[in-house]
């Protein structure tokens, strides 16, 4: 049995995994509530970009937790087609769960089913990505930290896009990322707390690309992607403030008018009135 190391790197890892979670659900969060006060083609497109940002996060995670990761006795490499199919898949499943719920009409039914599947498509991907490892050796799961994994990402996930439909306020958006990303965080240790590893020394090289070679350059650029994601959202306003600024044109509008007609009329009062025959006929004031 390999002795496995979750943290070779110390808490780096951890704490950095953490971040790229809560940033992730942020972002997912964020763009869910804005899709909620909008219709049409807008509406697909922040769910399109909040299942990306879910998505993009959630697999950022998971990769930066394992650079730290390590079994004692063999090297660790990555299947890269297996490890790019993890990252779409979360996309495509937390799309889907997002989705139901944007589209939804029934809230309660729309948040069961959103939630279960986007807490699947977290799930799914950790796995998929567990399964891209390439080592000396075999893994194999402890079947009941198996199922406490996927409880957790379903819960975590419902609680995220319940917080979606019932809070509006950026503070409050801003406290339920940082449960979610405590809830995918745990959801990941508990996942690789599940795994056993059996080393079988060996002296061929293995398959696939290290973390330095494909890794590290693919979460540095996810991650790159959800600070610029991050500052494209913040620059956008929210329903509510769209609606405050056509209130507050909507008021000024009257009162510019008023004032720009009264130089106007001021003007045309003022000039004398003549008569037929061009003769001044405003009255006239006694000596």
């Amino acid at each position: 049995m390999g002795h496995l190391d979750h943290a070779t790197l110390g808490w780096l890892t951890p704490a950095l995994s953490y971040v790229m979670a809560a940033m992730g659900a942020a972002l997912g969060l964020s763009c869910t509530v804005r899709a909620l006060g909008t219709s049409g083609r807008s509406r697909r497109n922040w769910l399109i970009t909040a299942a990306s940002a879910l998505g993009t996060g959630i697999w950022t995670m998971h990769f930066v937790a394992m650079l730290g990761f390590g079994v004692i006795g063999t090297e660790i490499r990555y299947n890269v087609p297996l490890t790019l199919l993890s990252l779409l898949g979360a996309m495509l499943v937390v799309g889907c769960g997002v989705f139901a719920v944007g589209y939804g009409r029934d809230r309660t039914r729309a948040l069961a089913v959103g939630g279960f599947g986007t807490g699947l498509g977290v799930a799914s991907m950790h796995y998929l990505g567990m399964a891209a490892l390439r080592l000396h050796g075999t893994i194999h799961y402890d079947p009941l930290r198996v199922v406490l994994s996927v409880v957790i990402a379903v819960v975590a996930a419902t609680a995220a896009l319940w917080a979606a439909l019932n809070i509006k306020s950026s503070r409050a958006v801003a406290l339920a990322s940082l449960v979610m990303g405590a809830a995918v965080s745990s959801m990941h240790y508990t996942g690789t707390m599940a795994v056993g590893v059996s080393v079988a020394p060996s002296g061929s090289e293995l398959p696939g690309a290290t973390t330095m070679q494909f890794i590290f350059p693919l979460a540095v650029g996810l991650g790159s992607y959800l600070f610029l994601t991050s500052a494209f959202v913040a620059l956008s306003p929210t329903a509510r403030e769209r609606a405050a600024y056509v209130s507050a044109e909507r008021t000024t509008e009257p009162a510019a008018d008023a004032a720009s007609t009264r130089p106007a009329q001021r003007g045309r009062d003022s000039r004398p009135r003549r008569g037929s025959r061009g003769h001044d006929v405003s009255p006239s004031v006694a000596p």
